[in-house]
């Protein structure tokens, strides 16, 4: 693994045609902005670029590829965008598993599989995709803006999450210049809710378990529970726990299987969400992470409590 800067990603990418952008699995709205940002980028630059991810991408997000067909190339080159590790790229990790030429990502714990690693830790992936496309002089235009807006907003929880700088805040102002309906925008990622999605939240919500005498809060999702919701959805239900008065970490479990768990983890500024979730092989941000688990619900939240009780101890960063 090579660290580049910003200006190096962007030579790079200007010498290159047949390019394929690759996705993390359960996509959301960062990884999808970055990937067709820049895929509208070069393809009004004439190049030959595709999008691609291993699970199927919620109707909400179909506003970002809008027009959008693939191009029938043989990839040259691969190009992971907002993928801290080659497993979260699901089944495609079968097919491009260490062949990916670069990644541009903004996880502090992302593991160095790529070639070459354009690493910056902000608020969202779409913030460095931004830095990059100003670089190759690629005009920001209505469609583009859409696409970067969109992995800010999301990342930033509508620039409400610790997370959120004055960059953000920035970059987002250059965009709304271009004349986009941010606020359609908004009221897709934020406030609209399908009514499966309002019964899984307050099921969620009543089987709320409490530890350490109300610091930390589990959420549960049995694979019945999520059958009958968009699997994209379920990126707002971790939030959950966090938001009760008194809780310094919240937990949100979702079985895979019988006995696998997928795990996201908030926190308050007290605590480092990447860190606990270092102990199951997983990853992320400070104050966002996840990570996976094979064993019981309860050996699982047994773990986790461990955990938290270890980063407790820790000074505050």
């Amino acid at each position: 693994m090579n660290r580049i800067t910003a200006e190096e990603a962007a030579k790079i990418l200007l010498g290159q045609d047949d390019i394929l952008v690759l996705t993390h699995r359960s996509p959301d709205g960062d990884t999808l902005g970055s990937a067709y940002a820049v895929c509208h980028a070069l393809r009004r630059m004439g190049k030959r670029i595709n999008v691609a991810c291993a699970d199927e991408i919620a109707e909400k997000y179909s506003y970002l590829a809008a027009g959008m067909q693939d191009m029938d190339f043989e990839p040259r080159f691969i190009l992971a965008v907002d993928v801290a590790d080659e497993k979260l790229l699901g089944n495609l990790r079968k097919i491009y598993g260490g062949s990916i030429d670069m990644c541009i990502d903004h996880h502090g714990s992302n593991t160095g599989y790529a070639d070459k690693l354009l690493l910056k830790e902000v608020a969202a992936c779409a913030e460095i995709i931004y830095e990059l496309l100003l670089l190759m002089k690629a005009p920001i235009d209505v469609k583009i803006a859409e696409c970067i807006y969109t992995g800010i907003s999301t990342d930033t929880g509508c620039f409400r999450y610790s997370n959120t700088t004055a960059q953000s805040h920035y970059i987002a102002a250059k965009l709304m210049e271009t004349g986009f309906n941010y606020f359609i925008i908004n009221r897709l990622m934020f406030e609209i809710k399908s009514k499966e999605f309002l019964q899984l939240e307050q099921k969620a919500i009543a089987g709320m378990e409490y530890y350490l005498d109300g610091r930390v809060a589990v959420i549960t999702l049995t694979k019945e529970m999520m059958d009958s919701v968009d699997p994209s959805s379920l990126e707002y239900i971790a939030p959950l726990p966090r938001q009760v008065e008194g809780v310094r970490c919240g937990f949100t479990l979702k079985q895979v299987e019988e006995n696998h768990f997928r795990i996201s983890v908030r926190t308050g500024h007290e605590l480092d969400a990447s860190k606990i979730c270092a102990g199951f092989g997983g990853g992320g941000h400070k104050r966002a992470a996840g990570c996976s688990f094979t064993g019981t619900k309860d050996e699982l939240i047994g773990r986790l409590i461990k955990a938290v009780e270890k980063e407790m101890q820790q000074p505050i960063g």
